[in-house]
């Protein structure tokens, strides 16, 4: 019996490698005893394997769903300072998305060669320096920024994600000389394509390795309750203690901490918080309705 993690999956075949001097990756298919458990397997699972059999998922340290990925150590949250501009909401979607997992976040912005002026740059910093994120700005064209980028992700299981054009497989073929699809972002809707169709661990060094993945697709809170948005906002939640109802959302409620305290709250940071509590508000009709 072997021991490797799978590194890619596609159709019924799990790619295993075992990590040896001579990086053997095997082409696996799933025991039928565990298909009929219907256990589910993600790239990132390290897996006890024999004959081209997996037989056992070993347990895994942490996951995410959307995508399938396992035992991470860190999500490479990238966004592009021009062509698109850069998304505060959604930006705010992959923190809170990484938050409610408990994985680090790093904030990554790419691009950095079209930024025509610093406001976005002084804003990034004004918000979430004082959260405690890492903060890169890189420009895979320029090769500005790719040493900071390579010591963030040495000794580390790395997950990317950002939105579609946003230069993801730019950075990892800048440092790794591995050439991944990329696309243009498309001059009418100012929106980029996905080129990447599935996941995949692509080991950079003996130590790092970086998760190239087709995105965070349709990724909504609408899978908790609105209650527990607050705790995905470090700067909301502390405040949440001194409102006068113990179940404040912090949106129409008299007496909120929260509220009195908005010009110490960066605009978009409340305004994103607003709208994963609609989400969920969703979510939380759904399970009121399924209960009567």
């Amino acid at each position: 019996m072997e021991t490797g993690q799978i590194v890619k999956i596609h159709s019924d075949f799990y790619y295993v490698d075992t990590n040896s001097t001579k990086s053997n990756i095997f082409e696996c298919k799933l025991r039928e005893v565990l298909k009929k458990q219907k256990q589910k397997i993600f790239v990132g699972d390290f897996v006890e394997f024999k004959n081209g059999a997996i037989e056992k998922i070993l347990p895994r340290r942490n996951f995410i769903t959307h995508p399938a990925v396992s035992n991470i150590d860190q999500i490479i949250i990238v966004s592009a300072v021009k062509e698109p501009d850069l998304n505060f909401l959604q930006l705010n979607r992959y923190i809170s998305f990484a938050k409610y997992h408990n994985i680090k976040a790093v904030l990554c912005f790419n691009k950095n060669d079209l930024s025509e002026n610093d406001n976005t740059i002084e804003k990034v910093f004004s918000i979430y320096e004082p959260l405690g994120f890492d903060i890169l700005f890189t420009s895979a064209v320029e090769e500005y920024g790719l040493d900071d980028f390579k010591k963030i992700l040495d000794n580390k299981v790395s997950v990317m994600c950002g939105a579609s054009g946003v230069g993801k497989s730019s950075l990892i073929n800048a440092i790794s000389g591995i050439d991944l699809r990329t696309k243009k972002v498309s001059e009418k809707s100012h929106r980029g394509t996905h080129t990447t169709r599935h996941c995949e661990i692509i080991k950079l060094n003996k130590t790092s390795k970086i998760v190239d993945t087709p995105g965070f697709s349709n990724l909504k809170f609408d899978f908790l309750l609105p209650n527990d948005v607050d705790k995905l906002f470090d700067e909301i939640y502390p405040l949440k203690t001194f409102c006068k109802f113990p179940d404040c959302l912090h949106i129409h409620e008299t007496e909120c901490a929260v509220k009195a305290n908005l010009g110490n709250i960066d605009e978009t940071r409340y305004e994103s918080y607003v709208s994963f509590v609609e989400e969920a508000n969703l979510y939380k009709e759904k399970v009121l309705s399924n209960e009567l």
